[in-house]
C-alpha cells in the first residue's frame, strides 16, 4: 500500500455499523442452512402459503410486540415466515415504505430469534395459537394448500404488492454459494466485515464525486451486506449517517455474459478497489463457484428409517485425512528489471514438493507487463512453498511457439501464511534471486498476491488397477489400467493419487464350493496383504452383498424406491447410488461432453442433508474412486469394485443401453463439438438403421474381423473389419472406419468416420472420430482422437508412438520421427506434441503444444487459458483455472 491508500483503507475502517456483523452472519448460515433442509420453501405450492402467512400472521403478531410486549420473553419466528421475512428484508427501500404503509413505522428485530437458535418456541406459540386459532403455528409442507381459497385470502387482505415468490428464487442461489465451511470461520468472517466496509467507502466516494457507478460485491463482502440489511432499522440509520440515502440492494440481475451489467459493474468495482487501497479484490472462497447442482430428490428422505451399526471392519485399515485450501494467485508488478526485457516477461509457479492435489507448473502474465489482469485458482494441501520462476521470453524457430528461458527464482511458505494467525492473504514484494549469468543493477523485486482459506477435508482420490485384462469382452465401463499385482495371479490393485499401493483385492466365486459350512456365502471380496495373507471385505448372500468398513457395515441392495437410484448401502448411514455425476460432481464446462454412463455417484442421505450430499463418485472408465469422508473410503473402494463385476456381467446398469446406443451417443457428443457437425448425421441415421443386434455385438455391413482375431470385435458398422493376424480383443463399436490392421491390441473399438488403427498398433486405440487413426507403431492408448491428425503420420510415424495419446480433439496430433512419448492425450484445438516429445504432454487447450527439434519434455499437460468462470474443465487430477474476468456475485 502507498501512503494514499493506507489513508483510504484506514478512512473506510472507521465506517461506524451499530450491528454485529460477525455474529449475525454466523446466524445467518446456520439458518440458511436450515432453510435448505426445507426446500419445500423454494417452490409452490408451500411457498405462496408461506408468503401468505408471513402477510396475514408474521408481520401483525410481530407488529403487535413490538408496540407492546406481552412478556419479557423473545418471540421466535416461524421458519417459513422467518425465509419470507428474510428475502423481504434483502430490499431494504421496498421493506421500508411495505412496514410503513400497513403499521407506520418499520419493523425491526429487536428481541426478535430466529426458528433455529434452539430457544423455547412454547410462549410464541402460545400468543399465536391466540390470535390465529385455526392457523397452526408451524407450517407442515405435507398438507394441502388449498390454491382457491388461499388466492381468495390474499384478495381480501392488505398485503404487499412486492413479487416475494421472485424475491425467494432470487436466493436460493445465493445460499448455494455460501454453503461452504470457511464461510463461518472468524477470520474469515471478520475480514469479509473489513472488506464490506471498504465496499461502502468506495460507494460513498463515488456519491461524493457524482460517479454513477454498479458496484458489484464478491460473496463474502455480499454475505456481510445481507446481515446489515436483516437489522432493517440500523441498516437504515447507518446508510442516512454514511450516505444521506439507503443503500439500494439490487440482486434483480442474474446475467454473468461479458459486457453486460453485471459484468462491467464488477470489472469496474474490482478496478476502483484496486486503485483505492492498493489491495486485491478477488479472493479465495469468495468467488462464484458456478451454478447451483440439479438436486437429485425433489422431496427430503423420509427417516423413519433406523439403521443398525453393522459389525466393524475387525483389520481396520487406516486412511489418512486429507486437507486442501483454496488459492487465488496473482502477479501484480515487477521492477527494476533491466530495459531490454521489458514485456518479455511471465511468472510459472509450482508447488517445491509437488503434492497430492496439485503437481503441475503453470504459467501466467505479470499484471504491470501485460496490462491484462490475469489470476489463477487452484486447489493444493497446506503445507510446503509455492516455487515462482521469473521467466523471459525469448526467439524461437518453430512457428506459433513462444519459447521461455529462466530468469530467476522467489518463493513463498504456505505452512508459513497459515500458521501466522494473521490474515488469509498476502501482498509482497519478494525478491528474485536470478540464475547465473543474469545481471541486474538493483534487486529484481515481484509482487505476488496471494489469498487462500482455511484447510479443509478434500476429496481423496483412488486408482483400480487391474493385474491381468478383466473383460473376455468389451464392456461399456472396462478398467483401463493393467499392471502385475504382488503375491496372486489376478486382482485389483488400489492406489492412490502419488501411486502408493494401498489394497489389492480379489473375488472368490465360492458358489461351487460345496464343502463350506456356510452354504449360502456365494462370493466374497477380500484384500491380499503383502505376506500372502487374506481378510474378507465383502460377501454376497442370497441376493445381497454385506460389505464391511472401517466404521461399520453395509448391505448393498437393489433400488427399491422411484427416484431413479439404481442401489442402497443399507447400515448405520442410509446411501444411494445414482447413475452419472451428480451434486458436487457435477460437470462444468468440457466435462459435460463425457459420458454420464460411466459414473456413479454414492449420495448419503441425513438429518442435516435430507436432499442429499455427495459422498463419493466412481468413474468405471478410468477405474477412479473419489471420497471424502473417512468413513466412506474403503466402502467407497470395495463399493466400485464390486459394481464393476456386475457391469461385466450384465453389460450395464440399464438393459436398454446397448453398443448400438453407445454409438450414437458418440456419434452426437462429438458432433457437438465440430464445426462440420451436419458431416456426422449420415454416419447417425446409419447406425440407427441398421439390425438391433448391434446391441449384441453383432458385427453390420463389415467386412468381418481377420483371421486371429481375438473376441469382441462387435458392434462394427460399415467398416473394413479387423485386419489380418492378430488383432487383439475388444476391437468393437467401429464405424464407418478403416478397422484395425494387422496386430492391432486390445481395445481398438469406438472409432468412427477414422483411417483406423494401423499394424502393430498397441491398445486402447478407441473412440477415434474423424481422425487419421493410429499409424504403424502406435503404442497403447491413442483413443479419443476427434477430428485429428492422428499421431504424426499414423501415431508416432517411424519412430512409433508412446502410450495414452488419446483424446485430441482438433488438434495436430503427435509429431513425427523422434517419435511422441507417452501420455500426448486431451489436446484440444492444440498444435499437438512435436517430434521427440516426451511424456505427459497431455490435457493441452487452444495451446500451441509441445515444441520439437531436442524433444519435448515430460508433463507438458494441462495448459488452460479459458475465459470461464472459476471452475476448471474437470481434469483427472490437477485443476486450476487461470481466468480473465470472471463474475463475483
Amino acid at each position: 500500500m502507498e501512503k494514499e491508500q493506507e489513508r483510504e483503507w484506514t478512512e473506510a475502517q472507521n465506517i461506524v455499523v451499530s450491528v454485529d456483523l460477525l455474529e449475525t452472519a454466523k446466524k445467518q448460515l446456520q439458518f440458511l442452512a436450515a432453510v435448505d433442509r426445507n426446500r419445500f420453501l423454494y417452490e409452490s405450492p408451500a411457498l405462496e402459503w408461506a408468503i401468505y402467512r408471513y402477510n396475514a400472521f408474521w408481520l401483525p403478531l410481530l407488529a403487535k410486540h413490538l408496540e407492546n410486549p406481552i412478556s419479557e420473553d423473545p418471540l421466535v419466528v416461524p421458519l417459513d415466515c422467518e425465509w419470507i421475512w428474510h428475502c423481504h428484508r434483502l430490499n431494504p427501500l421496498r421493506y421500508k415504505s411495505d412496514c410503513k404503509e400497513r403499521f407506520g413505522r418499520i419493523l425491526g428485530n429487536h428481541n426478535i430469534i430466529s426458528s433455529v437458535q434452539g430457544i423455547s418456541k412454547s410462549r410464541t406459540e402460545e400468543m399465536w395459537n391466540k390470535m390465529y386459532p385455526e392457523e397452526p403455528y408451524e407450517l407442515d409442507y405435507n398438507r394441502r394448500f388449498p390454491g382457491d381459497s388461499l388466492q381468495k385470502n390474499v384478495q381480501s387482505e392488505k398485503f404487499t404488492s412486492y413479487d416475494l415468490v421472485s424475491a425467494v428464487r432470487r436466493q436460493v442461489p445465493f445460499c448455494f454459494q455460501v454453503a461452504r465451511p470457511h464461510m463461518s470461520d472468524d477470520r474469515f468472517l471478520e475480514e469479509a466485515v473489513a472488506r464490506y466496509k471498504g465496499f461502502l467507502h468506495l460507494i460513498r466516494t463515488n456519491r461524493k464525486n457524482s460517479i454513477k457507478r454498479f458496484c458489484v460485491p464478491t460473496y463474502d463482502v455480499d454475505l456481510i451486506w445481507h446481515s446489515h440489511q436483516l437489522h432493517s432499522i440500523s441498516y437504515c440509520n447507518d446508510l442516512y449517517k454514511l450516505l444521506g440515502k439507503v443503500l439500494e440492494h439490487d440482486d434483480t440481475d442474474s446475467d454473468r455474459t461479458k459486457g453486460k451489467k453485471l459484468d462491467t459493474g464488477f470489472s469496474d468495482t474490482t478496478k476502483q478497489w484496486e486503485d483505492t487501497f492498493g489491495l486485491r479484490y478477488w479472493k479465495a472462497g469468495a468467488m462464484y463457484r458456478g451454478t447451483t447442482p440439479t438436486p437429485v430428490a425433489q422431496i427430503p428422505f423420509p427417516f423413519t428409517y433406523e439403521g443398525k451399526k453393522l459389525h466393524n471392519f475387525d483389520n481396520a485399515i487406516q486412511f489418512p485425512e486429507m486437507k486442501a485450501v483454496e488459492v487465488l494467485l496473482e502477479f501484480v508488478e515487477i521492477k527494476n528489471v533491466p530495459e531490454g526485457e521489458k514485456g518479455n516477461l511471465r511468472v510459472s509457479f509450482s508447488k517445491k514438493q509437488p503434492d497430492r492435489l496439485f503437481n503441475a507448473k503453470k504459467t501466467m502474465s505479470i499484471l504491470s507487463e501485460s496490462g491484462e489482469k490475469q489470476v489463477a485458482y487452484f486447489q493444493c494441501e497446506p503445507t510446503g512453498e509455492v516455487l515462482f520462476e521469473l521467466t523471459c521470453n525469448s526467439p524461437s524457430n518453430l512457428p506459433l511457439y513462444k519459447s521461455f528461458k529462466p530468469y530467476g527464482f522467489c518463493s513463498l511458505s504456505l505452512q508459513d501464511c497459515l500458521d501466522s494467525g494473521s490474515q488469509l492473504s498476502v501482498n509482497k514484494w519478494l525478491t528474485v534471486v536470478p540464475l547465473t549469468g543474469i545481471l541486474a543493477s538493483k534487486p529484481i523485486l515481484l509482487h505476488v498476491s496471494l489469498s487462500f482459506t482455511l484447510p479443509t477435508p478434500a476429496f481423496q482420490v483412488f486408482h483400480l488397477v487391474r493385474s491381468q485384462p478383466f473383460f473376455k469382452s468389451p464392456c461399456n465401463f472396462p478398467l483401463p489400467k493393467i499392471r502385475k499385482a504382488k503375491n496372486v495371479k489376478s486382482s485389483t490393485c488400489v492406489t492412490d493419487d502419488d501411486g502408493n499401493d494401498v489394497l489389492n483385492l480379489q473375488m472368490r466365486d465360492l458358489s461351487k464350493e460345496m464343502t463350506r459350512s456356510t452354504p449360502e456365502l456365494l462370493k466374497e471380496v477380500h484384500y491380499i496383504t503383502d505376506s500372502g495373507e487374506t481378510h474378507s471385505l465383502a460377501e454376497f448372500q442370497g441376493t445381497e452383498w454385506c460389505i464391511k468398513g472401517t466404521h461399520g457395515s453395509f448391505k448393498l441392495c437393489r433400488s427399491s424406491g422411484n427416484d431413479g437410484h439404481l442401489f442402497e448401502l443399507v447400515g448405520h448411514k442410509m446411501v444411494k447410488l445414482f447413475a452419472g455425476r451428480r451434486l458436487d460432481f457435477e460437470p462444468k464446462h468440457c466435462g459435460k461432453h463425457t459420458s454420464e454412463h460411466d459414473y456413479i455417484t454414492a449420495v448419503e442421505f441425513c438429518a442435516d442433508y435430507p436432499y442429499g450430499r455427495a459422498a463419493a463418485l466412481i468413474d468405471f472408465k478410468n477405474g477412479i474412486v473419489k471420497v471424502k469422508d473417512e468413513w466412506m473410503i474403503l466402502i467407497g473402494i470395495t463399493l466400485a469394485f464390486i459394481l464393476s463385476d456386475i457391469l461385466k456381467r450384465e453389460g450395464g446398469f440399464t438393459a436398454k443401453v446397448g453398443y448400438k446406443e453407445n454409438i450414437i451417443n458418440q456419434v452426437v457428443q462429438v458432433a457437438s463439438s465440430h464445426d462440420n457437425a451436419e458431416n456426422l448425421t449420415e454416419v447417425k441415421v446409419e447406425v440407427e438403421n441398421t439390425d438391433t443386434q448391434i446391441a449384441k455385438q453383432g458385427i453390420s455391413q463389415s467386412g468381418g474381423c481377420g483371421s486371429g482375431c481375438g473376441s469382441g470385435c462387435g458392434g462394427a458398422v460399415n467398416i473394413g473389419g479387423c485386419g489380418g493376424s492378430g488383432c487383439g480383443s475388444g476391437c468393437g463399436n467401429i464405424v464407418q472406419s478403416g478397422g484395425c490392421g494387422s496386430g492391432c491390441g486390445s481395445g481398438c473399438g469406438n472409432i468412427v468416420q477414422s483411417g483406423g488403427c494401423g499394424s502393430g498398433c498397441g491398445s486402447g486405440c478407441g473412440n477415434i472420430v474423424q481422425s487419421g487413426g493410429c499409424g504403424s507403431g502406435c503404442g497403447s492408448g491413442c483413443g479419443n482422437m476427434a477430428k485429428c491428425g492422428a499421431c504424426g503420420g499414423g501415431c508416432g510415424g517411424s519412430g512409433g508412438c508412446g502410450s495414452s495419446c488419446g483424446h485430441m480433439i482438433k488438434s495436430g496430433g503427435c509429431g513425427g520421427s523422434g517419435g511422441c512419448g507417452s501420455s500426448c492425450g486431451q489436446m484440444v484445438k492444440s498444435g499437438g506434441c512435436g517430434s521427440g516429445c516426451g511424456g505427459g504432454c497431455g490435457h493441452m487447450a487452444k495451446s500451441g503444444g509441445c515444441g520439437g527439434g531436442g524433444g519435448c519434455g515430460s508433463s507438458c499437460g494441462s495448459n488452460l487459458l479459458h475465459d470461464d468462470n472459476v471452475g476448471g474443465c474437470d481434469l483427472p487430477k490437477v485443476e486450476v483455472s487461470i481466468v480473465n474476468e470472471p463474475v463475483a456475485a
